[in-house]
């Protein structure tokens, strides 16, 4: 091993990428933009939903209604209209995502201890906003329906005698106040790692083959694996730097705990490291150019993305799918990093997902180490 070999390619590799500003551009900045990108516009919390109101009693019991309504944050009482076609319209035209028809003999039924009947439209074109519209409508039924029945009791004056059989007590751990940038944040950590790194590696052994230097590199003392590391680790460095980027805007600006110990985060994550690394070396040694390693690693990527629960719960998707999610090293890592943030969970609790990334990085470097000396042979 010449330790002076391997440090030249190193620093050489880093002026190069201080070079090319597009690197500099995608390293930095597009980290940055995914990160505000994703930790506000994908999200699950869905408030203020506007909602049109038909109200034919215009009672004080009508009111108390509007009031449950208005009270939640879920829903915005943004009209109030005169007949079920003027609330078809602001329904059909997306003014408006739900409606209330409260009927005319509302207050009447109410007051005289009666049951009354509220019409709760919903525009199902989105399932998301109208399954937790519908939820949260639900919710705030039943809580004024129980108010209601408790007042009927005191003014008979039996409220003792009324107990619910059952009481639902939640405890929300880890997350009280279900934030989604608490679960999408780290997810985009796990996203830049295996991205950026994969990419950006597979791209850079390309780019010696397309303008001829690495026929330059092969005739010098430089060992195929000095090659390999010297090309590999200034993406592993802006890996890590990235990743302590998106970890402290993310702590700071999204507020996102992190409960578990730093050290071990960056352990574990220079493990899902080898990975990536493996993956971009991989497609490099397949490519011919820099548009076919980056389509090569975006093969991978994109099934990647949508199969490790970065997006959509494992447990939702078909039986099949989640089978071939066992062979999407991030699922793994996407379980770690959250792990480790959220709930500061010690390596015993994880040691299955580990166990899975040794052996997807050692499988995946080595059948890169080996394609890709017999590249250069």
């Amino acid at each position: 091993m010449n330790n002076s070999r391997l440090a030249s390619l190193i620093r050489k590799e880093f002026i190069q990428i201080l070079r090319d500003p597009r690197t500099l551009i995608l390293v930095l900045v597009i980290p940055i933009m995914q990160l505000f990108l994703l930790g506000y516009a994908a999200t699950n919390d869905v408030r203020n939903v506007p909602m049109a109101i038909f109200d034919q009693d215009r009672g004080p019991a009508t009111r108390e209604l509007l009031d449950a309504f208005r009270s939640a944050d879920y829903f915005l009482l943004a009209y109030e209209v005169d007949s079920e076609q003027e609330l078809r319209l602001l329904i059909d035209s997306g003014k408006a995502r739900v409606g209330l028809i409260i009927p005319p003999d509302y207050t009447a039924q109410i007051k005289g201890n009666g049951s009354a009947q509220v019409a709760f439209i919903l525009d199902g074109s989105d399932p998301t906003v109208a399954s937790t519209a519908l939820s949260a409508a639900q919710m705030i039924g039943q809580e004024h329906a129980t108010r209601l029945l408790t007042d009927r009791l005191v003014r008979r004056g039996s409220s003792d005698s009324f107990q619910p059989p059952v009481q639902i007590i939640p405890q929300v751990w880890y997350n009280p106040d279900l934030i989604s940038a608490y679960f999408m944040i780290p997810g985009v950590i796990g996203m830049i790692l295996f991205a950026l790194t994969s990419i950006l590696t597979a791209t850079a052994v390309v780019r010696e083959r397309e303008r001829g230097t690495i026929e330059q590199l092969i005739v010098t003392p430089i060992r195929p694996w000095e090659l390999v590391v010297g090309k590999i680790l200034p993406y592993v460095v802006l890996a890590f730097l990235n990743m302590l980027e998106v970890l402290a805007i993310g702590h700071w600006w999204f507020k996102v705990p992190v409960r578990g110990d730093l050290g071990l985060i960056l352990l574990l994550s220079g493990l899902f490291l080898l990975t990536s690394l493996g993956i971009g070396l991989l497609a490099s040694t397949f490519a011919n150019t820099q548009q076919e390693a980056m389509l090569s690693v975006w093969m991978i990527l994109l099934p990647s993305l949508f199969l490790s629960g970065f997006f959509f719960p494992l447990e939702a998707m078909p039986v099949v799918l989640q089978w071939v999610s066992y062979f999407m090293p991030l699922r793994y890592y996407l379980v770690i990093i959250r792990s480790l943030l959220l709930k500061d969970v010690g390596v015993w609790a994880l040691r299955n997902e580990v166990i899975a990334l040794i052996i997807f990085g050692v499988a995946l470097m080595t059948a890169a180490s080996l394609r890709f000396r017999k590249r250069l042979d």
